[in-house]
C-alpha cells in the first residue's frame, strides 16, 4: 500500500513535490506513528532550494518536527501502546556503542542520520520511528503543538545548556525564526535581558515575538543596546541567522570573556578575521540538536502551562498545499507553518 508524501528527490533546487510512497511497516524494535502533525523547518526549505549543507539520501521523506498517535508496534517494542500520543526525537539511526551515544550525547554521534534527510520523515501519513526516540505528550497538550517540541528542544539546548546564560546577563538573539524567538523564550526564562535582531522585512516574525513573548525587538539601535550598560557588549549573543555577516556582528557586539552560541547553519565562507575572539577572550560555542533529557525537560514545560509555543504557528495547511505553507515561512510572513496529513 502506498501513501502520500512531500517528497526531496535530488540535490537540484526546486526538487521537492508530492509523492506516493510505501507505506512502511516496523521492524522489532520500530513503531509506526500515524501523523496528526508536522512542522515545516528551515531545514526542510533549505533542501528545496538545495542551500544546506549537510549530506542527503535521495529521494527522502521530508518532516522532523512531528507528533502522532502510535499505529503499529514492532514484536519487541514494551511500554507503549496503539493509540498513545507521541513525539519522536530526530536521530532516527546512532551507533549505539559510539562514545558520544554511551555518554548520552547521541546527537553528536558521527553516524547519527535524521529524518527528513538520512531517513524518511514524517510529512507523510505513517512513518516509521525507532521506539527509543518516543516521548509521551503530557495531558492538555494538543498533537498540534506538540509537533514543535523539536524546536524547542533546539533552543533549550543552545540557550540552556550550551549558553550557560545567568539572571541579570544581557542577551542578543540573532534572527527571528522559530529557533532565534525560541531561544529568546529560553533566554528570558533564564532571568536575562533579552532583545531579537531582526531586519525590517521580519516585521511579522517580530511581532510574535514582541507581542506573543513580550521579548524586546531590534531593527536598528542595535549597537546603542549592545552597549549602553558600560560600553563593553552584551553578555551572550546568539547567533541564530547562520550567515556569514550575523557571526561578524556577534563578534562586535559580544562582551571581552563573552559567550556566542551558533545555531544558525550557513555554508558560505565567513571572510573576515576570527582575531577579535582571541583578543576578546570570547567563548564561540556550537550548538546542534538535543537528546532524551532536553526532550523531557520541554515537555515538561509544555505540560505545565509555562512554555506555550501556539503564537508561533502561523499556517495551518493539508499536506498538498506544503508549497505554500514553505514560501509564508521563507518569505517571513509566518514564523512557523504546520501541516496535517490528509487522512
Amino acid at each position: 500500500m502506498s501513501q502520500c508524501a512531500v517528497v526531496n528527490y535530488s540535490e537540484d533546487p526546486g526538487s521537492v513535490e508530492l509523492r506516493e510512497v510505501k507505506i512502511p511497516s516496523p521492524d522489532p524494535n520500530d513503531v509506526i506513528i500515524e501523523v496528526g502533525a508536522v512542522g515545516v523547518c528551515g531545514s526542510d526549505i533549505h533542501q528545496w532550494h538545495s542551500s544546506h549543507s549537510w549530506p542527503v539520501n535521495y529521494p527522502v521523506v521530508l518532516g522532523h518536527e512531528f507528533g502522532g498517535r502510535l499505529h503499529k508496534l514492532g514484536e519487541n517494542v514494551e511500554g507503549w501502546n496503539v493509540d498513545d500520543a507521541v513525539v519522536s526525537e530526530t536521530a532516527a539511526i546512532i551507533n549505539a556503542d559510539s562514545p558520544m551515544s554511551r555518554t548520552g550525547l547521541y546527537n553528536l554521534d558521527k553516524d547519527r542520520k535524521g529524518f527528513g534527510y538520512g531517513v524518511n520523515g514524517a510529512m507523510t501519513q505513517f512513518v516509521k520511528v525507532p521506539s527509543r526516540c518516543l516521548h509521551r505528550i503530557p495531558e492538555g497538550v494538543s498533537i498540534e503543538k506538540a509537533a514543535l517540541t523539536e524546536p524547542c528542544c533546539v533552543a533549550y539546548n543552545a540557550v540552556i545548556n550550551n549558553a550557560s546564560i545567568k539572571p541579570g546577563d544581557r542577551v542578543l538573539v540573532l534572527g527571528p525564526g522559530p529557533i532565534g524567538i525560541l531561544c529568546g523564550v529560553f533566554s528570558k526564562f533564564s532571568g536575562a535581558e533579552t532583545a531579537i535582531v531582526g531586519l525590517e522585512s521580519d516585521s511579522s516574525r517580530l511581532e510574535v515575538a514582541r507581542q506573543g513573548y513580550e521579548l524586546k525587538t531590534l531593527t536598528e539601535g542595535v549597537n546603542e543596546w549592545a552597549y549602553e550598560i558600560d560600553g563593553l557588549g552584551v553578555d551572550v549573543v546568539v547567533d541564530a541567522a547562520g550567515v556569514s555577516e550575523s557571526l561578524k556582528l556577534a563578534i562586535e557586539l559580544v562582551r571581552p570573556n563573552g559567550t556566542i552560541v551558533k545555531v544558525g547553519w550557513g555554508p558560505e565562507p565567513i571572510n573576515f578575521s576570527l582575531d577579535p575572539i582571541v583578543q576578546k577572550n570570547v567563548r564561540l560555542q556550537g550548538s546542534f540538536s538535543h537528546n532524551w533529557p532536553v526532550w523531557e525537560k520541554v515537555l515538561h514545560l509544555m505540560g505545565t502551562g509555562v512554555l506555550d509555543v501556539g503564537p508561533l504557528i502561523g499556517v495551518k495547511m493539508e499536506l498538498n498545499q506544503w508549497e505554500y505553507a514553505f514560501n509564508q515561512m521563507h518569505e517571513g510572513k509566518v514564523v512557523k507553518s504546520v501541516l496535517f496529513p490528509v487522512k
